[in-house]
């Protein structure tokens, strides 16, 4: 299980990159009132909230583990 959560995780975020990139592409070749650009950036931004809401459940289910730089000293 969390093999797929890593992985799923890391699917989405290239698909996030894959989407802004699109949005870019279509920023410098299509003409300024073209709907291309705000589709492309709807779906970056659904995909950026679904990362979130995974990566939350990710972390309460134990699936991840955060961690300093730093050793923690007690």
């Amino acid at each position: 299980m969390q093999l797929f959560l890593k992985f799923s995780i890391l699917i989405i975020f290239v698909a996030v990159l894959l989407s802004l990139g699109s949005a870019m592409f279509s920023l410098m070749r299509h003409k300024p009132g073209s709907r291309r650009l705000s589709n492309a950036l709807t779906v970056r931004i659904g995909l950026s909230i679904l990362l979130f809401l995974l990566l939350l459940v990710a972390y309460y289910t134990g699936a991840i583990q955060p961690h300093g730089l730093l050793p923690y000293n007690q």
